[in-house]
């Protein structure tokens, strides 16, 4: 089993790359987006597995006979509003070029898209920049008092940390009160998502937990989540197309 990093390494992947190397894995940081022979898909070799962001997976994942697993584009839009707290739709961005009042609003899966607060459509980048056709979430404007990140494995929150703090980055460990919301939403959404994947969830200013989007395991920083388990989630969600299970082949980038 071999772990591939990109040419620069975030805080996240340097931490990934030595616990990696701390379980004897073998660690490849390529120089640029060419993948060397002895790692092309079909060539004999141990199974290779990737932390990466997205065009940097985009590139080198067919070449290394990967299936990056990611959540559905209109995963957030579709939960009760038990979980989301708010009005989320998923529509093509020409639909929220219409828009005459502020909304949070970004892309489902990368960073295409800034995730900003826009005061209204006209703020978004145009159709010179965009496609029109390139599906958005638009939801209403919310105050989050704390967020966390949650790394899911097979259905279970396997380990997550605090990341900020009334908007600020603010690292901690995992709240206990973080978990049992994650806990509820797997166990009633669970089943919408891949079996490695990260949640990142928030408390809002009236005191009630809220699902604030989905992101790729395989892209996501891991603050102060327990680096082992987050490497399992990771090792999981973007590993060989070979041997992918038939449960996760909906959920391949």
């Amino acid at each position: 089993m071999t772990l591939v990093l990109p040419p620069r390494l975030t805080a996240s992947a340097r931490t990934l790359r030595d616990t990696a190397e701390r379980r004897g894995l073998p660690v490849v940081q390529l120089t640029d987006q060419t993948v060397p022979a002895e790692l092309s898909a079909g060539c004999p070799r141990t199974p290779v597995h990737l932390h990466a962001g997205p065009s940097f997976a985009d590139a080198v994942a067919p070449a290394l006979g990967i299936a990056p697993l990611e959540a559905p584009a209109d995963w957030l839009a579709g939960l009760p509003d038990a979980f989301v707290r708010r009005e989320i739709r998923a529509v093509p961005i020409r639909e929220a070029y219409a828009l005459r009042r502020p909304a949070f609003v970004k892309s489902p899966n990368d960073k295409s898209i800034p995730a900003l607060v826009y005061t209204d459509g006209s703020r978004l980048p145009g159709p010179d920049a965009v496609d029109p056709e390139t599906v958005v979430l638009v939801s209403d404007v919310v105050t989050l008092e704390a967020e966390y990140r949650l790394y899911a494995l097979d259905g279970r929150v396997h380990t997550g940390s605090r990341y900020a703090d009334s908007g600020r980055p603010a690292l901690a460990p995992l709240s206990a009160s973080a978990e049992a919301f994650g806990a509820d939403l797997l166990a009633a959404a669970g089943h919408s998502l891949p079996s490695a994947i990260v949640v990142d969830v928030g408390l809002d200013d009236a005191g009630r937990w809220m699902v604030v989007e989905a992101n790729a395991a395989w892209a996501s920083g891991c603050y102060k989540s327990d680096p082992e388990r987050a490497l399992d989630v990771v090792l999981r969600a973007a590993g060989p197309a070979a041997l992918l299970t038939e449960r996760d082949a909906a959920f391949v980038r």
